[in-house]
């Protein structure tokens, strides 16, 4: 009986799908946009450096938030949270 090779995928085998994350909307790791209409919430929140609390869960050792109303707009609110990661994350 002649041995059949096996089949190796190589080339044509299909490509697992990976999951991908997705960008987020400010393009910096740790910033994260609240759009809540609810509750009139509406700005950026800034979480960095996490740390293992006494019952093992995981919390940000710094944590901010920068309202569009407080800053004087979405784009000041962003470069306000951006500098305070920086200076957080020194």
């Amino acid at each position: 009986m002649a041995m059949r090779k096996a089949k190796r995928g190589g080339a044509k085998r299909a490509k697992r799908a990976r999951s991908k994350r997705s960008k987020n909307a400010t393009g910096t790791a740790g910033i994260s946009r609240i759009d809540q209409a609810s509750t009139r919430t509406h700005g950026f929140f800034v979480r960095v450096g996490y740390h293992r609390t006494r019952d093992g869960s995981w919390r940000p050792k710094h944590r901010a938030f920068f309202g569009d109303a407080s800053y004087g707009g979405k784009a000041k609110a962003l470069k306000a949270a951006q500098s305070w990661l920086k200076k957080v994350s020194k």
